[in-house]
Parts: structure tokens; C-alpha cells; sequence
């Protein structure tokens, strides 16, 4: 075994397996790599999140056995600090008790510190506003978060400001619903007008080979995650336009929670989600086939268009159904807007 060819964490860390490695599981034999700083589950953490590859591919099985000769290399996870801070950042507050706080998060703002997102989060947030009450639920690093939007998806949120908060609320949304009174209901704009104006959408998703993005995946793979999205047509535009570009206004509803589940499903059946920087960019040029003024509006878009409009739930303590709707934020709205008059 040779030496790390860096030491700094943030890089990649390259290891080469010498004959005494050959038949040994990746997750064991990388752990005595890495040294007393990295257990065996945090290996096979690193493992499933994709950041160990052997001779250039990605590996997420820990059980691979190694060769004589074979390159590891692993992207380590950049240093965390202790504990995010309070900051104080301007909340849309819908409602709030002692119990829970909820919030219509505008796009932009990342949900919990991560990689390159230390501060300004909407953690940060919650800890100023809400002082210590919220110190150790959930962790330090995700306090009273019991469901997240993508950091560029607006929308409503509820947060858990007691232990008794948390673990009803999170058992609710791994619930999703299903045995309880959860609903959650998102809108989305989406290029191309479906076939079918209520489908269902079940197809298992895992990662892909950037790490970062999710795909569809064959339900064998070991990262496949059972996803299933409901959708209902609201508005066409465009439709029998021959020069026009067409578009839908969707509703979606989640079975499951899975990351990046909508933007992935509706790209997946072939309308993804208008200005979404990750599965939409083959669909950039039909801005082209709008009215100029709509046109430079799509165009100049910064984010996805999809909005969480809708959270109900059944208080923690009170046990009583509360129901919370957003309006579409004014980019989103404006845009809609502009494809109704086609």
C-alpha cells in the first residue's frame, strides 16, 4: 500500500493495492488506508455517495473485492465546521408556535450548511430567529429540518422547534402520508404538453455519474430508490401552435421524497421542469420559439420553475389539521403569466 498522494482533506486521494490487497472487500481495505480518522461506516458512507472510484470508475458496492494493481482514488468531503451559527437573514414566516415554524423559502436559499454552503443558509436562519430552541433537534447540523426543498425550488416549509415536533413531523414525511393526513403539493412549469392529463410516474432513481444529479435507474442497482410522482395537467400553452413552443402548468404530488424527484420524473418522461440547469438544458432553444418579451423572461430565469404551494399536516401537539398555501413567487408568476397570453 502506498502513501496518500495528498494529505489535505478537499482533494482526491489516490492509493494503489498491492498484492496483499487482492480479494479484500473495498470498504475494509480502504478504512486501514485512510488511517484511525475514518471508520469502516464512513468509508462505506463515502462508498454509496459515490466518491470512491477503482482505475477511474465510480464504485458504490463496498463489498468489491480489490485486484493486485488496482488505483483507489477517493474525493474527500471538505471539513465541517463544529456547529452552524446563527445569522440573521429575513424570514417569510406563514405560521408559527412553540412547537414548529413555518416559512415560504425563496428560491436561493440552500435548506442546511454542505459543501460549499457553510453559511447563509436557512439554518442559520432558524438559529437566530428562534434562539437555542432548537439546539440538538436533529443534530446540530440539520436542527428541527424534517423535509428539505432544493436550494433554487420556493415554496412552503415546516420546521420542528421541540423534540416531540421533530419526531412526529419526521415520521410523518417518511410516511409520506400515507397512513396520516400529510399532503405536499408543487406546480411546475414544464416544457411540452404531456399526453395524459393525470399520469403517474414510477421509476427508481439513483445517482448519476456526477455525483451531484440524480437519474432513473434500473431497480437492480444497489443506490435505486423506489420514486413515484403524480401529476395532473392544470394549463396548456401553446397547444396547436405551430410556431409556438408548448408548455404546461403541472401539479405534483409525492408517494416518496426522493432528491431532485420532480425535476427528475418530468425530465424523464420527456417535460422537464422550464429552466432547470440540470435536466433541462436540452431544451434551452425552444425559448427561442416564444415572443421576444417571454422570451428574455425564460431566458433570463436563474432557476427552476417549481414551487412547493402546498403543506398540510396534523399538529404534533394539538393534533388539529393545519394547511398552509404560497403563492407562486413573482419570477415564476410572470412567466405563466406570459405563456397564458399565447
Amino acid at each position: 500500500m502506498n502513501d496518500p498522494d495528498s494529505e489535505a482533506d478537499g482533494v482526491m486521494k489516490e492509493f494503489s493495492a498491492g498484492a496483499d490487497a487482492a480479494g479484500t472487500r473495498l470498504d475494509q481495505w480502504l478504512a486501514g488506508a485512510l488511517g484511525p480518522d475514518f471508520s469502516r461506516n464512513r468509508v462505506q458512507g463515502l462508498i454509496r455517495q459515490g466518491a470512491v472510484a477503482v482505475n477511474g470508475t465510480a464504485v458504490t458496492e463496498a463489498k468489491r473485492k480489490l485486484a493486485d494493481g488496482d488505483r483507489v482514488a477517493v474525493e474527500m468531503p471538505e471539513p465541517e465546521p463544529a456547529e452552524p451559527l446563527g445569522e440573521d437573514i429575513p424570514l417569510d414566516i406563514l405560521y408559527e408556535d412553540d412547537q414548529l415554524i413555518v416559512i415560504n423559502k425563496p428560491a436561493g436559499l440552500v435548506v442546511h450548511p454542505g459543501a460549499g454552503n457553510w453559511t447563509g443558509t436557512l439554518v442559520n436562519a432558524l438559529i437566530h430567529h428562534c434562539s437555542d430552541s432548537l439546539s440538538g433537534i436533529g443534530g446540530v447540523k440539520r436542527p428541527g429540518i424534517v423535509h428539505r426543498l432544493d436550494k433554487d425550488t420556493s415554496g412552503v416549509m415546516v420546521i420542528a422547534k421541540t423534540d416531540k415536533a421533530h419526531k412526529a413531523l419526521s415520521e410523518a414525511f417518511a410516511d409520506h402520508g400515507r397512513d396520516g393526513d400529510l399532503e405536499r403539493a408543487y406546480v411546475a412549469l414544464v416544457w411540452n404538453i404531456p399526453s395524459r392529463l393525470t399520469g403517474t410516474i414510477d421509476a427508481p432513481l439513483g445517482r448519476a455519474a456526477d455525483r451531484v444529479r440524480r437519474a432513473v435507474v434500473p431497480e437492480t442497482r444497489d443506490d435505486a430508490r423506489h420514486a413515484v410522482t403524480h401529476y395532473t395537467v392544470l394549463e396548456r400553452y401553446g397547444e396547436g401552435q405551430k410556431q409556438a413552443a408548448e408548455a404546461a402548468l403541472v401539479e405534483c404530488r409525492l408517494e416518496t421524497g426522493r432528491t431532485h424527484q420532480i425535476r427528475v420524473h418530468m425530465a424523464h418522461i420527456g417535460h422537464p421542469v422550464v429552466g432547470d440547469p440540470d435536466y433541462g438544458t436540452a431544451f434551452r432553444t425552444k425559448a427561442n420559439r416564444l415572443p421576444e418579451e417571454l422570451k428574455a423572461m425564460v431566458q433570463g430565469l436563474s432557476r427552476q420553475a417549481l414551487h412547493a404551494r402546498l403543506l398540510a399536516f396534523r399538529h404534533p401537539d394539538t393534533h388539529m389539521l393545519m394547511r398552509f398555501e404560497a403563492p407562486m413567487p413573482s419570477d415564476m408568476a410572470g412567466i405563466v403569466e406570459g405563456f397564458r397570453k399565447l
